[in-house]
């Protein structure tokens, strides 16, 4: 506990009385989602996340980073044998909540609004893989682990299974203990164990795939019978892949989109996703690509809106 100790000096550590008055005694009320709640300090709202087992782990790394797309823990609390750990609020929820068609009751994000969100997590995956010593990898990037602020701005969340992609002198790190989410997990890693931050490129790839068709993987590979690594090929390779383009796109978004664009993150997608990891391209390219994207697409946004003003104001 001595770690714990010197982290206290710079997060709050709470005591189980002020979770249960920020929460009205863990009220079903205050509950979002599974073991988490929303709770209330000085005005503030906070997420309360009940976990069992050690959680110094993901204190200790959560502690170190700090970044605009990774969510803040701001305190803890240890009560009889649980841990809770207290993090910045984000009004919107998790991603998994906008996307998926059928869960997301009337909830909508546009074109724009996706792509900036694809920039934000890539742009976090890209601070733990090239920013932190060692580099990190998530393990565990999927729609759910994504977390929405008040402005629809992207914070990655669930940092449990983070761990380090250096083996002892730059040796790669191999694992027998598979962890993870079916669908997200990158072939080297299931037949394998091989880590590196490879590993998040591929979740990456697939959870911008869910991003663009709003469904989730497994739906999408039960639809198309095909694997992840095939259901691009019509939209990339056939010779009517505009129409398959169009097809594959979540059909919420109907004709308002830029198909040339949406066809740039289909073959992003795509690079993500290879099976052989050495032919993804690094985070820091995908940022790259993905702000002239989202450049683009402000522009279309711009020029969208003023086409749409002259024609209601003549």
């Amino acid at each position: 506990m001595e770690s714990l100790a010197s982290i206290s000096q710079s997060l709050k550590m709470y005591t189980y009385k002020e979770l249960q008055a920020g929460t009205d005694n863990f009220s079903p009320n205050c509950l979002i989602k599974g073991n988490v709640y929303r709770g209330t300090f000085n005005g503030d709202f906070a997420a309360i996340k009940k976990m069992s087992g050690d959680v110094t782990k993901e204190i200790n790394i959560l502690n170190k980073i700090n970044h605009l797309n990774l969510i803040r823990l701001s305190g803890f609390c240890f009560n009889q044998g649980d841990s809770y750990l207290i993090y910045e609020y984000a009004a919107n929820g998790p991603l998994s909540d906008w996307i998926y068609a059928n869960g997301r009751g009337g909830k909508f994000l546009s074109w724009t609004q996706r792509i900036q969100i694809a920039l934000d997590v890539a742009t976090g995956l890209n601070y733990l893989h090239s920013y932190t010593t060692p580099p990190h990898v998530h393990q565990d990037v999927k729609c759910s682990s994504v977390f929405l602020d008040s402005d629809f701005r992207a914070k990655i969340a669930n940092f449990d299974m983070v761990r380090s992609a250096e083996g002892k002198d730059g040796e790669f790190v191999l694992t027998r203990h598979i962890v993870g989410t079916k669908g997200y997990m990158a072939p080297e890693y299931l037949e394998d164990g091989l880590i590196s931050t490879k590993l998040d490129v591929y979740a990456f790839g697939i959870l911008s795939l869910e991003i663009l068709t709003g469904k989730d993987i497994d739906a999408l590979c039960m639809k198309e019978k095909k694997a992840p690594a095939d259901i691009l090929k019509p939209v990339l390779h056939e010779e009517d892949k505009v129409d398959n383009l169009k097809e594959l796109i979540d059909p919420a978004l109907g004709d308002h989109y830029p198909l040339e664009l949406a066809s740039l993150v289909a073959h992003l997608i795509d690079q993500c996703s290879k099976n052989n990891p050495s032919v993804r391209p690094g985070m820091d390219e995908v940022v790259t690509s993905l702000s002239r994207i989202l450049n683009s697409s402000l522009t279309w946004d711009f020029s969208n809106n003023l086409s749409e003003y002259h024609s209601v104001s003549h």
